[in-house]
């Protein structure tokens, strides 16, 4: 598995992603400047979090239109996997490679705390070494992560099995109170129908190591390694 990290400028977390990769991967990651339009040789493309172009406009607008991203969508539609967390959820949202928008937290306030996510389904690249049902603790960090589209697209998303992760009390309850940003149905992260890409808004990559405060994240990144590419 051969991964490269996206940089747009005011991204700001993509030393966590790369120390997470290569703890999995067993390789670094290439780093890929927004500028840049080849991809090749690439299994898995990663966005990571911060704040691409001061979040000025909508978070992820303006990233949406780099050039770099016509080159992932290109590396998606050939069936490469793609992972956005939080500002790289915001801009798949933003470039039309997921749906939905995240809108600004319900508390209207910046949030970075600890959440809890269930695993939806485990039957995928990304969470195939978590169980169904199982939960997980992860960092958050966002001010706009408040998951919202129509009822009929949230439907479809429960229907096609294509939630990936729930915000959910440690005992795996989906509630109102532990739903910390007001996001429709606790979505906390969604897949794209072929489940070759995720999006999410807490930060797995930040929970590698129990130097950092723990392991929980780390299955995401030893399943990746473990998937079989093109």
């Amino acid at each position: 598995m051969k991964a490269g990290i996206i940089i747009f400028p005011g991204i700001n977390r993509e030393r966590d992603m790369a120390i997470a990769l290569e703890r999995s991967l067993g390789r670094k990651p290439r780093m890929i400047w927004h500028r840049e339009e080849d991809l090749g040789g690439l299994d898995l493309i990663v966005i990571p979090g911060g704040f691409s172009y001061g979040d000025y406009l909508r978070c992820g607008a303006m990233a949406a239109h780099s050039p770099v991203m016509a080159a992932v969508r290109a590396h998606a539609a050939r069936g490469g996997y793609v992972l956005g967390v939080c500002n790289g959820f915001q801009i798949l949202t933003e470039a039309g490679m997921l749906p939905g928008a995240l809108l600004r937290n319900a508390s209207l306030r910046f949030l970075a705390m600890d959440c809890h996510l269930r695993v939806e389904r485990a039957d995928t690249v990304f969470t195939h070494r978590y169980q169904r049902g199982q939960v997980f603790r992860a960092p958050l960090a966002h001010g706009d992560g408040n998951y919202f589209a129509d009822a009929a697209t949230l439907d479809r998303l429960e229907g096609e099995g294509l939630v990936a992760l729930r915000y959910a009390t440690p005992q795996g309850e989906s509630t109102a109170a532990a739903n910390p940003n007001g996001s429709a149905r606790n979505i906390a992260g969604i897949l794209s129908p072929d489940l070759r890409i995720l999006g999410l808004m807490p930060h797995p990559e930040d929970l590698v190591d129990p130097l950092l405060g723990g392991e929980d994240g780390r299955p995401l990144f030893d399943g990746l390694a473990e998937a079989r590419v093109a």
